[in-house]
């Protein structure tokens, strides 16, 4: 079962990668398949974990090691300090112990009211490796939250150990958010001449009328704007969303025609309104811009749209920043100056549009060379037109296809490879055991997907990448038979790997793959451009592909260069480095104090942004609560 990682140990990997985990050997997956025993499992382990938290001292490696196996992983997300962060063994675990040697998570229980409060799971669909899983619930020295854990066992009588440990803080007590029976009443009954009617409290606070100003300045509106800008403002935190388009949603709707979300919708749901019963499995890029909007209004949240930052200067002292903020409205522009405690910058998990530095681009005589940022779709009719798109992921194919179904003659530039894997089969085996309409609530499902690691996850989805390349075998082999080069991610773990280590380099297949096996999107391969010439483009082995419009879908880079742009260099040298997985298995700097001080980073796409907002939105809490310092963790 371990033979994956243990191939792969002495390799090198880029920053941003992790290797794949070590699974437990199998004979810890010899559980008992009645359910009085395999809950027993599950309540011995929790009275373990629960006398070690109450001990007066710190929890060392020895009585860690007791109740986890040496291969195990603590994921822990606000619990055992301000961070996010996953330790990897009980020597790991004992190290931060050190550090911190007084516990912050308090008790940890079994959560009955969860109809699958403790199961007995098959960690790899197809073979007999079990573990049994309980859901958990767990109060802190600030707050609860909820938890996972899968164990093992080794043998019939061997002791219960956790192979996987998911902690993770929800709400902060005595700021818990105004739901259900906490939700606000709407309305002061009793007559007095200062009432305001809820449209006029409204307009004020957007317009943060007589001098107020807002906590947090959000930069882009998007869904990791309305996201934070929703949890925040659950957290009473006042908050003002800013973003350069005309419409909340524009961001959506100005992208190219044809495209329509590639995720499934019952992994796309926003917080606290999830998307109706009836929609679309796949959402259309102008209906989603449309469902933002309506979220925004909903949600009631403050967003100046048309509206830019101009300047903005931290002041080190006073702890806050003077934003200087540029906003065109029908009746004219106007400059507002505030002084927010934190700035996010939700402008998207890329940074700018990577645009390579090619010989001759310049001299393009065609009707068009543009990113695929800027794209607006393919003119209708494009009947005898010549398009070359220079890359080979998402995008890529989602705007070959749009070329094609307009009747242009279509060649996709491939310089390396790519991951592809069909929608029909590769989401079912991804998403649907979590997100689908008879599962789990989402909160489950995020459970369930987040609560393992990455270096977990990249060990399972090496099997789970197997199953999903034998359902699309017919597929893969098509592609390979006209050229078209693939490969399966690091450590053959796929595309979610690919995409939380490098943020792109897959397809998933929603039409293009066939008309690139059916030879009506050409494919050039292997070759890298050696100049844009007048009408075409120029190889190194000498080819030449005529062109009246080339679109470069060539990605972005890190998104510290649009901090750069938008925020001065001063912001964009301290930050981290965002994206791509940190030692721990942890996404970096993204949703995490970033290096500056009341500065953060906001992205990923629309399941990211529902689940990691939360954490971002309490860890601005709990800085505005004192409840931490930015000179602690």
């Amino acid at each position: 079962m371990g033979s994956v990682a243990a191939q792969t140990k002495q390799q090198q990997l880029p920053d941003g990668y992790v290797q794949p985990a070590e699974l437990p050997p199998t004979s810890w997956s010899i559980l008992p398949s009645e359910e009085p025993e395999f809950v027993s499992i599950a309540q011995t382990w929790v009275a373990s974990l629960s006398e070690l938290l109450s001990s007066s001292t710190a929890p060392n490696q020895a009585s860690l090691s007791n109740i986890f196996l040496q291969n195990s992983y603590w994921r822990d997300h606000l619990c055992l300090s301000w961070d996010l962060r996953t330790f990897h063994g009980p020597s790991k675990m004992e190290a931060f112990f050190a550090q911190s040697p007084a516990v912050r998570l308090k008790t940890v229980e079994i959560d009955y009211k969860n109809p699958d409060a403790v199961s007995l799971i098959t960690l790899i669909p197809g073979q007999e490796f079990r573990a049994v899983q309980a859901y958990l619930k767990i109060a802190t020295e600030f707050g609860t939250g909820r938890g996972l854990v899968r164990i093992f066992r080794e043998g019939l009588g061997g002791q219960p150990k956790a192979y996987t440990l998911y902690t993770a803080l929800e709400e902060l007590r005595g700021h818990e958010e105004p739901l259900n029976d906490r939700r606000p009443h709407g309305v002061d009954h009793g007559a007095r001449q200062s009432r305001m009617s809820w449209k006029d409290r409204r307009e004020a606070e957007i317009e943060f009328a007589n001098g107020a100003e807002p906590t947090v300045l959000v930069v882009g509106a998007g869904q990791g704007g309305l996201t934070i800008g929703a949890r925040l403002k659950m957290l009473g935190i006042q908050t003002l969303i800013i973003d350069k388009n005309e419409r909340v949603g524009d961001n959506w709707r100005k992208r190219y025609h044809q495209l329509v979300l590639h995720d499934r919708v019952h992994y796309d749901h926003l917080p606290y309104i999830p998307f109706p019963p009836n929609w679309p499995v796949y959402t259309p890029k102008d209906k989603l811009g449309d469902w933002f909007e309506s979220y925004a209004n909903s949600m009631e949240l403050n967003v100046w749209t048309t509206s830019t930052v101009t300047s903005t200067i931290w002041d080190p002292i006073k702890k806050h920043w003077t934003a200087t903020v540029v906003r065109s409205t029908p009746s004219g522009q106007s400059t507002r100056v505030f002084h927010p405690r934190h700035i996010v910058m939700a402008t998207g998990h890329s940074g700018e549009p990577n645009i390579p530095a090619i010989p001759g681009i310049g001299s393009f005589k065609g009707d068009r060379i543009c990113h695929s940022s800027q794209f607006p779709g393919a003119p209708q009719p494009s009947t005898g037109k010549k398009a070359v798109i220079v890359g080979c992921c998402n995008s890529a194919h989602d705007i070959a296809q749009d070329w094609y179904e307009q009747g242009a003659q279509v060649t996709m530039v491939q310089r390396s490879t790519t991951c592809v894997l069909s929608s029909e089969h590769g989401m079912d085996e991804l998403i649907k055991p979590s997100f689908h309409d008879n599962g789990p609530p989402v909160e489950d499902g995020d459970l369930n997907m987040y609560g393992t690691t990455a270096p977990v996850l990249k060990r399972l989805h090496v099997d789970t990448t197997k199953r999903i390349n034998r359902l699309d075998n017919e597929l893969l082999k098509g592609l390979e038979s006209v050229g078209f080069k693939l490969d399966n991610g690091s450590f053959g773990s796929g595309f979610v790997l690919k995409y939380w280590e490098r943020g792109g380099g897959y397809y998933i297949d929603v039409g293009a793959s066939e008309l690139i096996i059916n030879r009506k999107i050409a494919i050039k391969q292997g070759q890298e451009i050696k100049q844009i010439l007048p009408h075409g483009i120029e190889f190194a082995d000498g080819s030449v592909l005529e062109a009246d419009e080339i679109v470069l879908a060539t990605g972005y880079d890190n998104m510290r260069s649009t901090a750069v742009r938008i925020f001065g260099k001063e912001v964009g040298e301290k930050v981290k480095p965002v994206w791509g997985l940190d030692e721990e298995g942890e996404i970096q700097t993204m949703w995490r104090r970033s290096g500056h001080e009341g500065f953060w980073f906001m992205g990923g796409n629309l399941g990211f942004a529902r689940y990691f907002s939360r954490f971002l939105a309490l860890q601005i809490k709990a800085l505005e609560e004192g409840l931490t310092s930015y000179d602690k963790y």
